[in-house]
């Protein structure tokens, strides 16, 4: 394990939370912490160089961006045709997740794409769109019933 840095602890705390929704939004979280946005981003590539880093991840809370309704679509589509599907169904801005995963033998989907939508209605008439867009008929909507709570990890 790495030895860190009062500063580096800092930074790396700061990135546990919220990430500020800005144009720089790393100068407000050096700015929080006192250092130069520029030291900020030394730091993270250090840590990044270092393997301590290795990728960022980000929570869209759906609801406070106006969609009030999602649904994960399940997908049985050709295994030499997941790779095409799937970056046909990332190019619609009302999906927010693909992933291709191997089907099971009582579950034969493999490839996944979460819907948002203003209503249920939109998640259907989406999945249709998505559909014919890759000429896939067989899949199946998966309506979210609860959100869970989303936390982010804490390391300092």
């Amino acid at each position: 394990m790495d030895n860190f840095t009062e500063t580096e602890k800092k930074v790396i705390s700061a990135l546990q939370g919220d990430m500020p929704v800005a144009s720089r939004p790393y100068k407000i979280m050096a700015d929080r912490l006192g250092i130069s946005e520029e030291i900020f981003l030394k730091i993270l590539k250090s840590l990044s160089d270092r393997k301590i880093i290795r990728r960022f991840g980000a929570t869209l809370w759906h609801q406070k961006s106006g969609f009030s309704a999602n649904a994960m679509c399940a997908w049985k589509i050709e295994e030499d045709r997941a790779e095409e599907a799937g970056k046909k169904f990332a190019l619609f801005k009302e999906v927010s997740h693909c992933y291709l995963r191997p089907s099971q033998k009582k579950w034969r989907y493999n490839l996944y794409t979460m819907i948002h939508s203003k209503d249920k209605k939109g998640c259907i008439e989406i999945a249709k769109k998505l559909s014919e867009a890759v000429k896939a008929e067989k899949y199946e909507l998966l309506f979210s019933v609860e959100e869970l709570k989303k936390t982010s990890m804490q390391y300092f």
